[in-house]
Order: structure tokens, then C-alpha cells, then sequence
């Protein structure tokens, strides 16, 4: 069937990150399989630590141009030792993206695919064409590009997932950080229908007015002089004792873990020495601040903190639940979970230096889409 570029993040013994181009055979499908062009992934956090690693890429170097274009940079060598079980061993990068179903299998189901636009989940899609079982695609409305589907698996099924979790352990409310982000409006669109309160913490002014613009009630702003007492309140009011935590390092955590304490306290009619006995719990779910995180342990002795991953939650949920939250998202596709990008990359593109600048920095309300067709 011919060849494909496919994007590879080499770690090497050197202690060296390389990026390339790698032209390989176009997948032939199994029976129960389809072959996706891809015209649409998306560069969301998770893809980044695949992608760049602890590279330093202030200091990354370009060579050659086109398909053939080469970035390679330095690893710190403090940061080898968690690189052992990738080290040499090229890797394909993407956990999502959208496109035609070019080629199907001999089953049925995969035949009822041919021509459609689909989305796949499950790696290596900063490719031109990426094979996938039947079973796994999700057929995207008609009329749907792939620019709109292509980010319909890991943020909108995160943010629905963020409020599954809420009603299975028992909360009412919900604390959001990086609360601006393309996550972060789905999730406030989401609460809104569904009429769950969310306390939504951003980094600037522009954020809160973005967000208060699609409705927002509870927003506040981590670098405001009156962080702390807005937090509060507005943990206060909504009863808010569930947070979801992008940014990860430093005292984020530890400051709401410790705003719900007083929240709890302003309603206690008991003292305890040990704290209140309302449980808080926050989930890290991913790491814009690298910092260790950092707890005060002012907060009593009901809480917990904990890493969160879409994953795992979605096999602990099961088959079922799991089509439930994806069905919502194919429904709402163009609505609730439509996602907006700063600008689309061709495979090529993606790999240029000041692209890499731009992706790399995980700006709160900026996306990039590669487009491994774009220009084919």
C-alpha cells in the first residue's frame, strides 16, 4: 500500500533527544481492522512528555528540511535515569486524532467504515495513516471535519469524567486549576448543563473574563493579592470538595486542600484538634508546574491527594459507562466539546524550533493541531 511519515521521539544512550520523520509501510488492515489517513491530532500535555521528554530544548538544534528534518537535544543527565526503559528504542508519538477510513478489513463492521470520518485513541497519530480496530473508532457526525474531531477523546472525555467521579465518591462540587484551557471550557459547559457548581481557578485576568464570557459563576485568580479569601468563599458557598489539579507542583493543592478545611470549619458546631471531619480530596492530573507539590498540612486529617488518570478510569468504569461518555461526545461534538486551535502544523512544521517553542511553553488557552497530510 505504500509508504507514510510517522513522527518518532528517539531517546538515546547519549543522552540525547532526537526528533525525525520516519517513512514506513501503510498499515494493511486485518479483518477487524480499518486504516485512518490522518488529517488531525492534536498536541495535548500528555503528548509532551512522549514527544520532548526532559530535553532541554532551549538548546535543541534543525537539520535538514521537509520530511527529512532532524531536531535533536541535550537531556540533563540527572533526568537519564527515569529515560532507562525508552532509551534506544524510537517511539511513535500522538495519543489521538481523526480522519477518512481509507482501507477495512473483510468483516462487516469494518466495512461499514470505508469513506467515514472517524477518531481513534491509543497512540502514534502524528502519522499520515494509523490502522485501528473497528470496534475502537468513533464515527464523527456527518458534516464533521477532522479538525473538530480530533481532540474528542482525552479532553472532553476527561472533563465528563472529572463529573463521573464526583457522583461516584459522593461530592456535589467541583474545583478545576488551569481552569481556562480548552479542558476547562468543556468542563464548565458541562457543569452547566448539568447543574453542578465548579470553582474554577485561573493564572490572569484575561482567563476569568474568557470564562465568565461562556458563563462561569465561580472564578478566581491564583495571582490575585485576595486568592486565598475568594477561594475559600467560593468553596464556601458551593460546598466544593473535589478538586481536579492540572498544574501539579508547587502549593495549588495544598491551598484548596486547605480552603475546604475552612469552609468545613465555618460550619462545624464541634472543635476537633484533629480537624474537620469532612473529606477533601485532590486529584493531580497533570504537571504544568514540575515543582514537587507541596503540602502545608494545615488542613486536618480527612483528605487525600492522589494521581488521576483518564485510562484507568475508563477500564474501571467499564465498557458500558465508558460508550455512555463517548456517545455524549459525538452528540455534543460541535458544542459542548468543540476545541479551538492556535494554529495547525504540518508534520514538518511541527518540528521547526519556534513551533516547538510555542507547544513546549503549555500555555493555558493555546492548542496546536498537527496535520500530518497538510500540504500531501
Amino acid at each position: 500500500m505504500g509508504t507514510s511519515l510517522q513522527l518518532r521521539s528517539l531517546v538515546k544512550s547519549s543522552g540525547e533527544l532526537e526528533l525525525s520523520l520516519v517513512s514506513v509501510p501503510i498499515p494493511v488492515p486485518a479483518a477487524d481492522e480499518v486504516v485512518v489517513r490522518i488529517e488531525g491530532a492534536p498536541i495535548n500535555p500528555s503528548d509532551l512528555g512522549l514527544l520532548l521528554g526532559p530535553a532541554d530544548i532551549g538548546s535543541a538544534k534543525v537539520t535538514g528540511s521537509g520530511a527529512d528534518t532532524v531536531v535533536t537535544a541535550p537531556i540533563p543527565p540527572q533526568f537519564m535515569r527515569a529515560m532507562g526503559a525508552r532509551v534506544d528504542d524510537s517511539m511513535p508519538v500522538g495519543n489521538e486524532g481523526a480522519g477518512v477510513v481509507i482501507a477495512a478489513g473483510d468483516s462487516p463492521e469494518a466495512q461499514a467504515l470505508l469513506g467515514k470520518m472517524v477518531a481513534i485513541l491509543g497512540g502514534a497519530t502524528y502519522a499520515q495513516h494509523r490502522s485501528a480496530k473497528a470496534a475502537d473508532v468513533l464515527v464523527l457526525p456527518e458534516g464533521a471535519t477532522a479538525a473538530e474531531g480530533a481532540s474528542c477523546f482525552v479532553n472532553p472525555l476527561t472533563a465528563l469524567s472529572m463529573v463521573e467521579v464526583m457522583r461516584r465518591e459522593g461530592h456535589t462540587a467541583l474545583v478545576h486549576t488551569a481552569a481556562a484551557s480548552n479542558l476547562g471550557q468543556m468542563l464548565n459547559k458541562i457543569c452547566l448543563a448539568d447543574g453542578v457548581a465548579l470553582v474554577n481557578i485561573v493564572r490572569n485576568q484575561e482567563q476569568a473574563d474568557l470564562l465568565r464570557g461562556i458563563g462561569a459563576k465561580y472564578v478566581v485568580d491564583s495571582t490575585a493579592p485576595d486568592f486565598i479569601e475568594a477561594l475559600t468563599n467560593a468553596i464556601d458557598e458551593t460546598g466544593a470538595t473535589l478538586a481536579f489539579d492540572a498544574i501539579g507542583g508547587g502549593k495549588l493543592a495544598s491551598q484548596i486542600l486547605s480552603a475546604m478545611e475552612v469552609a468545613a470549619n465555618r460550619k462545624a458546631t464541634v472543635y476537633s484538634r484533629y480537624g474537620s471531619a469532612t473529606y477533601k480530596q485532590v486529584y493531580i492530573y497533570g504537571g504544568l508546574d514540575t515543582r514537587p507539590t507541596e503540602l502545608a498540612r494545615n488542613f486536618g486529617l480527612s483528605w487525600g491527594v492522589n494521581g488521576w488518570l483518564l485510562t484507568p478510569f475508563l477500564v474501571k468504569i467499564g465498557a458500558a459507562d465508558a460508550g455512555k461518555l463517548r456517545a455524549r461526545v459525538a452528540a455534543e461534538l460541535k458544542t459542548t466539546f468543540a476545541s479551538h486551535y492556535t494554529a495547525e502544523l504540518s508534520l514538518a512544521e511541527a518540528l521547526q524550533p519556534e513551533a516547538i517553542a510555542a507547544y513546549a511553553r503549555k500555555a493555558t488557552g493555546e492548542k496546536y493541531l498537527i496535520n500530518p497530510n497538510k500540504g500531501v
